[in-house]
């Protein structure tokens, strides 16, 4: 048997993986830039929220029918023209901020365009690291990819607070360098362009069958992963409950005297303790199974949105952020890991559309609920809401042997009724 050329070879996952972490550093620039401007020009923490949320449910709308096209199409040309119009779009928003032409309407239908655009890059993309990092890697290149998620959230927003001091555009004029980048690295990586089949039979079928019914089928496996299902049902809450503080944050941070570069640098905290968690991920992943890993996840995010409105200061809430992101990072790959093992190639990109609507579902909601209860309770108030609703979720999700017993390899265990002819 061949030896396998090590992960830090293979040039088309690095540069798969160099073009997504300057995007995302992008991404995260304009993540606390876009709120704060859209507070500068209406004073509304609700219409901060609307914008963010409309992005998010073109989103969660479009990636199940994006999964299915993703199996269907071409998915280097897929990926290649998501993120080129991807660029296109974060060009027309940057240009209509630097001559003062943005409204709100604006934000709000570039938003759209944006998450329709990630709908399909997404699964497209998890197909191609798919594509080319062989089984026996695939831990090490999810662990990468946190790696380089983390590192972003580090840097981007107080590097985007401290550029959106010194213009409103620049974040964004930054944002479509970044997408650039990502763009030609997608170009240079020449991916596979469909998975290996075993025959012409099986290429030709998806062809023949609906939407509906591909959609069907890929519905019908995830409800057999029993296991799986509480996992989605428990990251679908925290998925509700963790974005929607941002908006309260921010308020939080104002009213006790922050500026721009103060709350960038509270929100860092996310980025460096994910970033540790990155590194650390195959070490604390032995410590705890993925399901009891998750639960435990969900009490101390409570636990530590709680802590964090102690009047200690407006840094303060940057530690129990950093405490509680050390762990997400091994969850995620775990998670990861398994879902690839487990579910067929030539159903990965509807599963992982799927996957993604199911847990991020009431992700839409996020900002709206965290905007209305930053305008009706402030950002304290609004905080401790949803740190008890986060205990309310761990205590939930407690109660479920499936989740509390699910594993990297429980999945497999679990769903007996599935194909393992066809499980890579």
């Amino acid at each position: 048997m061949a030896e396998l050329t090590p992960l830090r070879r293979n040039k088309q996952f690095q540069l798969l993986w160099f073009g997504s972490a300057v995007s995302q550093l992008g991404t995260e620039l304009t993540r606390l830039a876009m709120p704060l401007l859209v507070l500068a020009l209406t004073g509304s923490p609700g219409w901060a929220g609307v914008v963010a949320g409309a992005r998010t449910a073109a989103f969660i709308v479009t990636q199940m029918p994006a999964g299915i096209l993703v199996d269907r199409w071409d998915r280097r040309r897929t990926l290649i023209a998501s993120q080129g119009a991807q660029l296109v779009n974060a060009a027309v928003l940057a240009l209509l901020i630097v001559t003062d032409g943005a409204r709100i309407w604006h934000f709000v239908v570039l938003g759209v365009v944006d998450g329709i655009c990630t709908a399909f890059s997404g699964p497209a993309r998890t197909i191609a690291i798919r594509g080319v990092v062989p089984a026996e890697q695939l831990r090490g290149a999810y662990a990468q990819e946190e790696a380089r998620s983390h590192a972003a959230r580090l840097l981007g927003p107080p590097l985007g607070g401290l550029l959106y001091g010194i213009g409103r555009a620049v974040p964004f004029v930054l944002d479509v360098l970044t997408f650039l980048v990502a763009f030609l690295c997608s170009v240079f990586a020449k991916v596979p362009r469909r998975p290996a089949t075993t025959n012409s039979a099986e290429e030709a079928a998806p062809r023949k069958r609906t939407m509906r019914r591909e959609a069907a089928e890929a519905a019908a496996w995830l409800w057999r992963q029993r296991g799986l299902r509480g996992v989605c049902a428990a990251v679908m809450a925290m998925n509700l409950l963790g974005p929607a503080i941002l908006i309260p944050l921010i308020v939080l941070v104002g009213q006790r005297g922050g500026g721009a570069l103060t709350t960038g640098m509270v929100l860092a905290g996310i980025g460096i303790g994910g970033l540790v968690g990155a590194l650390l991920s195959d070490r604390i992943g032995g410590l705890l199974p993925a399901g009891m890993l998750l639960i435990s996840i969900l009490a101390a995010f409570g636990v530590a949105d709680l802590v964090m409105v102690l009047p200690l200061g407006s840094w303060w809430p940057m530690v129990p952020l950093l405490i509680t992101a050390v762990f997400t990072p091994t969850l995620n790959v775990l998670l990861s890991v398994a879902v690839s093992r487990l579910v067929p190639h030539e159903m990965l990109g509807r599963l992982d559309a799927m996957l993604t609507v199911a847990v991020m579902g009431l992700s839409p909601l996020a900002p709206v609920l965290g905007g209305a209860l930053a305008a009706g309770l402030g950002g304290a108030g609004a905080i401790v809401v949803l740190g008890v609703g986060f205990l309310l979720v761990a205590a939930a999700a407690a109660t479920s042997r499936e989740l509390r017993h699910f594993t990297e390899e429980a999945p497999a265990e679990v769903a007996g009724d599935a194909e393992p002819s066809k499980k890579d």
